[in-house]
């Protein structure tokens, strides 16, 4: 029974990374509980953690992209949908960006389950494929964090390069 509410436990909390290259699944627990109450503030956290872990990398900051922000919160209000997260349609949020925005490299992370912006990035960070985002040749991104009705937060982070 122990076993069963671990897996359980991993298995919410699996945290998924796509690029248009390739996709990898991986998981982590988060045992932080605090929880933000403030959406944008929140986003603006976790943006400034990614971008000070590139600035650390000797990485190149990104630039916070409005356009973007339109494909991540339709995409967050989706998974919140679903109640579950996924990159379902991720090639048709490519497609936008490509018109819309001049991406020509797209990448894409999302989560749920996460209670605080430092949790999350580094959940991101210590998974190769979420890392392999965060660190890539990309000029741009945005990001939306959103809970659903029971207080769980989702997340969708894109990256493009133009």
């Amino acid at each position: 029974m122990k076993l069963l509410k671990s897996l359980l436990l991993v298995c919410c909390l699996t945290i998924l990374s796509c690029s248009s290259n390739e996709e990898n699944v991986d998981t982590d627990i988060d045992v932080n509980t605090e929880n933000p109450t403030n959406e944008i503030d929140y986003e603006n956290q976790i943006l400034n953690l990614l971008n000070d872990y590139r600035a650390n990398k000797g990485l190149a900051r990104l630039d916070v992209l409005d356009i973007i922000k339109t494909q991540t919160d339709e995409h967050t209000d989706y998974m919140i949908r679903q109640g579950d997260i996924s990159h379902d349609n991720f090639s048709s949020r490519s497609a936008y960006l490509q018109q819309n925005a001049d991406a020509r490299n797209i990448g894409e992370n999302v989560a749920f389950g996460y209670n605080n912006a430092q949790s999350l990035v580094n959940g991101w960070i210590n998974s190769d494929g979420h890392r392999r985002n965060i660190e890539g040749n990309f000029t741009h991104f945005h990001l939306t964090a959103k809970q659903n009705n029971n207080g769980t937060w989702y997340y969708t982070n894109i990256f493009i390069r133009r």
